[in-house]
């Protein structure tokens, strides 16, 4: 099974890339965490913001294929950890990939979030998109301990 973040943007820093790189290489092989970066929709001129986004779900969605979708969102629902491990042991269980939506900087496309089955707000506060990529790596790495009673996670 795999976990795929697909999330808009291109050519991040070299922090974040190692960043994501740590947790992505911890994760299982029967668990395999990926990145997939879809390229900015062109803002220039006077384009609408409605055809730009349009145009970034369009390839989210088909980067995300079949998978079971839960977009990252700020209108979406708080998780604990606990409640991380709990959608992640049935996707395992399931056996169905899964795609973690991460939007531009104008958010996801209204089609992106209609097709998730969940959507998770890490945070009330707002993240730089480049950040929301280690947390993310990091937070399914902790979920994936916490089946595992792995003593990485100690907290509630």
């Amino acid at each position: 099974m795999e976990l795929r973040l697909i999330a808009v943007g291109r050519r991040m820093p070299g922090w974040v890339e190692e960043g994501w790189r740590v947790f992505a290489r911890r994760m299982p092989p029967q668990l395999r965490l990926r990145l997939l970066e879809v390229p900015l929709g062109r803002r220039a001129g006077r384009r609408n913001i409605n055809a730009v986004l349009a145009e970034e779900g369009a390839r989210i969605l088909s980067a995300a294929g079949n998978a079971r979708i839960m977009a990252l969102d700020c209108q979406g629902s708080l998780l604990t950890t606990a409640g991380l491990a709990r959608h992640m042991a049935g996707w395992m269980q399931e056996g169905r990939d899964v795609a973690l939506l991460v939007g531009g900087p104008d958010g996801l496309y209204r089609d992106c979030l209609t097709q998730a089955e969940h959507r998770w707000c890490i945070s009330p506060l707002t993240l730089p998109h480049m950040l929301v990529r280690i947390i993310v790596a990091e937070q399914l790495y902790r979920a994936w301990t916490v089946l595992q009673n792995h003593p990485y996670h100690r907290g509630g």
